[in-house]
């Protein structure tokens, strides 16, 4: 079993303010699907809002930084056999959320 992020960018989902409810309601039952499915590790929406950069010295600065082309508006992580499972448990969030996921393997450590 490998784990995957499957993740969208922040403003990807541009469908009208009245669609909402529909969305967050099919959001939902895919999550619930994931769970039901055994699947499902941890997912979440971020908040809209420029992150803060922590560097190695510790020193604080609020980002992203400029070069930054896309930031993550909201992720699942799960736990499948394979790739072409995770890319359909990816089309299922595409179709609830109205916007296009990427796909990625997670270099998971069983020790962390």
């Amino acid at each position: 079993m490998e784990r995957y992020l499957i993740s969208f960018d922040d403003g990807a989902m541009t469908f009208p303010e009245e669609d909402l409810p529909e969305v967050s309601r099919d959001s939902r039952a895919v999550v619930a699907a994931a769970k039901e499915a055994g699947v499902w590790i941890f997912g979440a929406g971020l908040e809209s809002q420029r992150a803060s950069i922590v560097d190695t010295d510790g020193t604080v600065a609020e980002g992203p930084f400029p070069e930054t082309k896309a930031v993550l508006g909201g992720f699942a992580i799960i736990e499948v056999d394979s790739g072409e499972e995770a890319l359909a448990w990816a089309a299922r969030f595409a179709k609830a959320c109205r916007c296009a996921q990427e796909v990625r393997v997670l270099l998971y450590d069983p020790d962390s």
